[in-house]
């Protein structure tokens, strides 16, 4: 196994976590208050008993934020781990529908799709991502140079064992699934720094916009699903959310 320099590690870092915030301004620049609206479920949010109308806003988008941000720092976690195998194992980006990279080492050819967590993926997601390692492993065995074929999920932190299957998927956490990339024990701990680069900064301007956005999605929802006392309207609320009953409906029901 190759070596990746510290510097190596700090200039990507610093170059592509400023993606992730550039994106994560995307995502909240793009929100639309009705779309926000569609999209949550309003029954959860009226059993938490939230009386105001931008608690119910921010309530909103942050759970919207909040998906979308794991998604987006994901993007960059598959992204930092390609980059150190690549220099450390020779790796190379997957042309495998839903792998990210490959290596070979000790005569295996191994298969890797990277998540940040371990609460990833639901049964259809599960299945679709053994498909795809089936998929990739029936190509590779039309090479006879290939001869082994190993399926890693690694995922970017956690404790969970080394043991762990689910089928011919092995599932490798945090602090082993970076020593497995990089050979380096502590590496999961070093890119930590590098990571929180600019991080207040970036923050600031972050949350000056959402501040705008939750003052401009108040305001809006105040008009429209709040009475002239000011109360949430949770019936005009619900009818926009999830109203879609036609009399056709009825009778095919």
């Amino acid at each position: 196994m190759k070596n990746v320099t510290e510097s190596e590690i700090k200039e990507f870092v610093e170059q592509n976590i400023q993606l992730f915030h550039a994106n994560r301004l995307k995502a909240l620049s793009e929100t639309e208050l009705k779309d926000l609206l569609k999209k949550k479920n309003p029954y959860l949010f009226r059993a938490k008993n939230i009386l105001t109308a931008q608690d119910l806003v921010a309530s909103f988008l942050d759970a919207k934020l909040s998906s979308s941000e794991e998604k987006i720092f994901g993007d960059f976690l598959e992204n930092l781990a390609l980059f150190i195998a690549t220099k450390t194992l020779n790796a190379s980006k997957s042309s495998s529908h839903g792998v990210d990279f490959e290596y070979t080492k000790n005569k295996t050819r191994y298969l890797v799709t990277v998540k940040s967590g371990s609460n990833w993926g639901n049964s259809s997601q599960w299945g679709q991502l053994l498909r795809d390692f089936q998929t990739a492993i029936k190509v590779l065995k039309q090479s006879p140079q290939v001869k082994n074929v190993e399926c890693i999920l690694g995922i970017g932190y956690g404790k969970a064992k080394l043991s762990i299957r689910r089928g011919i998927i092995k599932i490798i956490n945090g602090q082993t699934f970076w020593y497995m990339i990089s050979g380096k024990e502590n590496f999961y701990k070093e890119i930590v720094n590098p990571i929180g680069y600019k991080s207040k900064e970036h923050n600031e301007l972050f949350n000056v916009k959402k501040a705008e956005l939750i003052n401009k999605f108040t305001k809006e929802f105040v008009e429209e699903f709040c009475d002239k006392e000011g109360k949430i309207l949770w019936n005009r609320l619900v009818e926009f959310n999830s109203e879609n009953l036609t009399e056709e409906d009825k009778r095919f029901i």
